[in-house]
């Protein structure tokens, strides 16, 4: 019978720490989770909120905000009866726009999808990514953000135009039709800013989809703008 060796302390360190990384890998193993960190990653908001964006109960979307909490990944307050999330710090933001980007860069099934997605929708067409950020830097276009109003607050493109994709048929006067429209909501995975491209082409305006969303604009070290409390606003690079 062999005897089995004593695990070194070298050992026993390394396998401690690679345990706690560990649970880090399986908070993100979870699609439901991924996108709860997408959503918070556009500002905090309730567990109620969240539930009804990513199309789960109440208590199994508490139960992945429990599995991230618990990773570290993500803080709650609660006021009165209301929990409210929010990731807990920048670094967690970066870790899932860098896992996205990864994944984007080895896995071909994510790119067939996405182009599947916008050919039955018509929004497929070939763009100068580069041109077109050049393009929204330069304030060349109107830029319109289509997520909800408490997100354009947390953080927007500078100079972007709020009018959330609920609202937008009825504020068509409030755009440019002499002037190139570019819109974006959430990012590469979001489809609003896709919805809203498709209503203002049927009604004549020249839209284009912008891709890239808050993350991936605070990503590239672009200007982001973020409204206070008392509505006024202020730069964060």
């Amino acid at each position: 019978m062999m005897r089995q060796l004593k695990p070194s302390a070298a050992r026993r360190f390394k396998n401690a720490l690679y345990g706690q990384v560990a649970q880090i890998g399986k908070a993100l193993s979870s699609p439901c989770r991924l996108e709860l960190l997408d959503l918070l990653a556009q500002g905090p908001r309730t567990v109620d909120a969240l539930a009804r964006e990513v199309g789960q109960t109440m208590a199994n979307t508490s139960q992945h905000l429990r599995v991230l909490r618990a990773a570290r990944l993500v803080d709650g307050d609660k006021r009165g009866v209301f929990v409210t999330c929010r990731l807990a710090d920048d670094r967690v933001a970066a870790l899932f726009h860098a896992l996205r980007e990864l994944s984007d860069s080895r896995l071909a099934e994510i790119e067939r999808t996405k182009r599947t997605f916008l050919q039955e929708r018509g929004t497929l067409e070939p763009v100068d990514r580069r041109a077109l950020i050049a393009r929204v830097r330069a304030g060349q276009v109107t830029v319109l953000d289509v997520r909800p109003r408490d997100e354009y607050r947390a953080g927007h493109i500078r100079g972007a135009l709020s009018i959330p994709l609920a609202e937008l048929r009825r504020r068509f006067s409030e755009l440019p039709r002499s002037r190139d429209i570019v819109a974006y909501c959430r990012g590469p995975y979001c489809v609003m800013a896709v919805e809203a491209v498709q209503i203002l082409r049927g009604h004549g305006f020249r839209a284009t989809r912008l891709e890239d969303g808050v993350l991936e604009w605070r990503a590239r070290g672009f200007d982001v703008a973020v409204e206070n409390s008392r509505s006024s606003k202020e730069s964060v690079t």
